[in-house]
């Protein structure tokens, strides 16, 4: 059962956001849309490293509003598919980009298998108790040696209390999971704290749009406890974001 913080964060915000870009401008959507994990800089990384071409079937796995799937849609002409099981959130990423949106979760993916050339799975893993029916699903619609592109939050060691929703894997479980599934682990960096100025003041001006109409709503107030409780985390180093290029064996 998906939880409340994961509703609030995930499907209410998603709503908001893409009515505060519309209010403040095309411009403002990837980067509003990438919320929480995506950076120019880390999807360049995955984009880069997963080989990414014109034309490629890019299958985005738990997609949110489509920010990545969208930047990489525009940098690089990839074709993307997303697949999001949030209602509010898919009907977010069409307003804002017009991708195609499957609403389903990563367990069971509605399409045929060998049917996608690279796949990413962005800020998710971290949110699925079974992560390996998500790993062996996304293997199944990856064409042979296709590239899969990670973004995962990564404990230290096990945290007894996780925010709602999180189940945060370890370096080493996440190593054995992708090997158990079918893939070859190819290289791995932690992502980049640096963001652009442009691109963080475009991301600012939504969250200000959406506080200063939504600051009192419940589910405004539930996402910002769990933005706080997992920042709390990250800051006592307990957690990290880690980009990851493994190949489908």
């Amino acid at each position: 059962m998906t939880s409340q913080a994961m509703v609030a964060e995930f499907d209410e915000v998603a709503a908001w956001t893409a009515e505060a870009v519309g209010d403040l401008g095309d411009e403002h959507a990837i980067p509003a849309a990438c919320r929480g994990s995506a950076s120019p800089a880390a999807l360049a990384w995955l984009a880069e490293a997963c080989e990414l071409s014109a034309g490629d079937r890019l299958l985005d796995v738990g997609a949110g509003s489509g920010g990545p799937a969208a930047w990489a849609a525009k940098r690089f002409g990839a074709r993307p598919i997303l697949l999001e099981p949030m209602p509010a959130a898919g009907r977010a990423a069409s307003r804002l980009f017009g991708l195609p949106v499957l609403t389903a979760d990563g367990q069971r993916i509605p399409l045929r298998t060998g049917s996608i050339d690279v796949a990413w799975c962005l800020g998710v893993l971290c949110t699925v108790e079974d992560k390996a029916a998500v790993l062996r699903e996304i293997h199944r619609v990856l064409t042979p040696h296709a590239s899969l592109g990670l973004l995962v939050v990564v404990a230290d060691e096990p945290i007894a209390d996780p925010p709602d929703g999180n189940y945060f894997p370890l370096q080493s479980e996440l190593v054995d999971l992708l090997g158990a599934c079918g893939f070859d682990l190819v290289e791995q960096t932690e992502r980049p704290a640096a963001v652009p100025l442009s691109w963080t003041r475009r991301a600012q001006e939504v969250t200000a749009l959406i506080s200063a109409r939504y600051r009192t709503h419940p589910a405004y107030a539930l996402a910002r406890r769990q933005d706080t409780r997992l920042a709390d985390l990250f800051d006592r180093g307990r957690l990290s974001l880690q980009l990851l290029h493994a190949v489908s064996l």
